[in-house]
């Protein structure tokens, strides 16, 4: 054994399940954001979800925003400020839907309230 972890979930694994995002991919999204050791994997899914948004001939921006929202909703504080960092990354229509459903599910809001 080489002793490093393996990168499980792979990108492409989370960007799958952001694609396809039903029940069963929700419940898998719920229990990645539990652990803080798969972070990195699951931003790195985000950031390939997107990419492969943008690429598209087709941008449903609706479907784009619902997963932003998804996700602000759903993820933990210590995550809230890495995903607007991911949403913020780029001025394409895919990430500012996304941005748009992550502002609107106020998840930046509840885990840094205003003093």
């Amino acid at each position: 054994m080489n002793g490093t972890a393996a990168a499980f979930p792979d990108r492409d694994a989370v960007a799958d399940k952001l694609a396809a995002f039903g029940e069963a991919d929700q419940s898998y999204l719920r229990l990645l954001m539990e652990n803080a050791a798969q972070d990195e994997n699951l931003l790195e899914g985000i950031y390939r979800y997107l990419d492969l948004a943008s690429e598209a001939r087709f941008l449903n921006s609706l479907k784009l925003e619902t997963t932003g929202e998804w996700l602000g909703t759903n993820a933990p504080a210590r995550l809230q400020i890495r995903l607007m960092e991911t949403a913020r990354s780029s001025q394409h229509a895919a990430f500012i839907s996304f941005r748009t459903g992550l502002t609107r599910s106020g998840g930046l809001e509840r885990a840094y309230p205003k003093a």
